[in-house]
């Protein structure tokens, strides 16, 4: 193995681009180096294949010329490689057709160039790729500057949606006493009630969590208000319930319209009185407790089919926050990325500096039905699996690389006429959270005609759980209840 630098080794660290030529004559090399001596680059040589991808393990390479008799085109140049990094990929022949250009470009190559080379466009092209580095890089540090500037209380967002979210928690924080958090599920619910805490006076004093989904309904009230000795079977001392161990802080009920409604009744007591009963105890306590509640369901479509209690209802929704689906906030998308990028790698112990561009661009087509939960979950999977400094399009899940190969439709435009009513009744119900009655005001029909095209569609009734959301020109429908 033989490798050569036209700047040195010091260089190498520095400068902008770093190209490696891979060819086991080196005189193809040197042709290179001197077309090249003027740019902000360093020119490295590796004789055979092998060797070259140990250069590109070793070595921040940006860039790679391979001869094309000694690539194997059994595999993706950057799956050849090991894996997808930021490599550019330039293949040098000695005479190629418009069939083997094709092919070579669906393997991941840039360029296909034929030599002997000519030297003014070889300049061209890696002029590029110095112009393109700097534009990483610049992109980089402009990421991380953003970072600081739209961070808020461990969540990022620089989207409309998301600054209202920020400065609604800022003015109602000082003051709330019960408040009301929606959103489809894997949104940062109790990230906003844990901003909501921590800017309150009560700060200092506990913040208390309860999943009410995962409440045993036997032992619902015991958990929520506590007991006395003997109150039940089994009840064999005095416990406070997460009300008392709240008192003087917060109080976080996530899932809250899957209280029954049995605790329902009892729970808007102690909202109203401040006052609640253990189990089996005739005396009152106060409690001094804020209260914040969450849902990823439509508690007004609930109430309204006696599933959950009313007045309940406009109790907690006194103050209501609502977070936006990711696919309705993409602007912070890169930001979110950038942001668990750091939290992982940091986690992980690697250096890792970013995404490669392949791997961006799956990630900015996929349409994200868990929300930031689950672009967290990719990301924290991806550093895990990343074996370089930038994460590649195999680090990814199998999920988000397959998302990219679903058929989509040919022409969208030539659909029948009943086809083109399903298609505006559903961006319809998209655009009002699957809220039948106003989709039926605005389209100027009953709602029975409403449920009619969809039955006759064979689709199934949007919901607040089930949502038809554009993406790219297709409806999906996003269940929202996806962890």
């Amino acid at each position: 193995m033989a490798a050569w630098s036209c700047r040195g080794w010091v260089s190498l660290m520095s400068n902008a681009v770093c190209l490696l030529v891979i060819d086991p004559d080196h005189s193809v090399f040197e042709e290179l180096r001197r077309a090249l001596d003027h740019l902000p680059i360093t020119v490295l040589w590796a004789t055979d294949l092998h060797s070259g991808k140990i250069r590109c393990r070793e070595l921040p390479v940006n860039v790679v010329f391979l001869n094309t008799s000694l690539d194997d085109r059994r595999f993706p140049l950057h799956q050849l490689f090991g894996s997808d990094s930021a490599l550019d990929f330039v293949l040098m022949t000695d005479g190629s057709t418009q069939i083997e250009a094709e092919e070579a470009a669906a393997r991941g190559a840039s360029e296909v160039l034929t030599q002997p080379l000519d030297s003014d466009r070889l300049r061209q092209i890696v002029s590029t790729f110095v112009l393109h580095a700097g534009t990483r890089q610049h992109t980089r540090e402009l990421e991380d500057e953003l970072l600081g500037e739209y961070e808020f209380q461990s969540m990022v967002g620089r989207s409309p949606a998301m600054l209202d979210v920020f400065s609604m928690v800022r003015r109602i924080a000082p003051l709330f006493q019960t408040a009301l958090i929606t959103g489809p599920t894997g949104t940062g619910k109790e990230l906003v009630a844990h901003a909501m805490h921590n800017l309150s006076p009560r700060a200092q004093a506990r913040f208390v969590v309860c999943n009410c989904s995962a409440l045993v309904e036997t032992l619902l009230e015991s958990q929520l208000f506590g007991h006395v000795r003997g109150a039940f079977t089994g009840a064999s001392q005095d416990k406070a319930g997460l009300f008392e161990y709240a008192h003087h802080g917060t109080l976080f009920l996530d899932e809250i319209g899957e209280l029954p409604l049995t605790a329902q009744a009892k729970l808007l007591r102690v909202l109203q009185s401040r006052e609640l009963q253990r189990v089996g105890s005739p005396a009152m306590q106060t409690v001094d407790v804020r209260v914040i509640a969450a849902t990823n369901r439509d508690l007004r479509e609930l109430a309204s089919k006696g599933k959950f209690r009313e007045d309940l209802f406009y109790r907690l929704s006194m103050i209501e926050v609502h977070l936006p689906p990711l696919v309705d906030r993409k602007e912070d998308l890169q930001l979110l990325e950038r942001h668990f990028l750091h939290l992982y790698s940091v986690r992980y112990g690697k250096r890792i500096r970013g995404f490669s561009r392949r791997a961006q661009l799956l990630l900015a087509h996929y349409p994200w039905p868990g929300n930031v939960r689950e672009l967290e979950n990719v990301v924290a999977n991806a550093c895990m699996m990343a074996q370089n400094e930038v994460i590649g399009e195999s680090d990814l899940p199998e999920s988000i690389r397959e998302h990219r190969s679903r058929p989509q439709v040919a022409d969208p435009g030539l659909i029948t006429f009943e086809e083109l009513q399903t298609r505006h009744l559903q961006y319809v119900l998209s655009r009002v959270d699957g809220n039948k009655v106003r989709a039926a005001e605005i389209l100027g029909v009953s709602r029975a005609t409403i449920y009619d095209m969809l039955a006759r569609r064979g689709q199934r009734l949007l919901s607040k759980d089930t949502m038809l959301r554009p993406v790219g020109r297709r409806l999906t429908a996003v269940p929202n209840s996806l962890e």
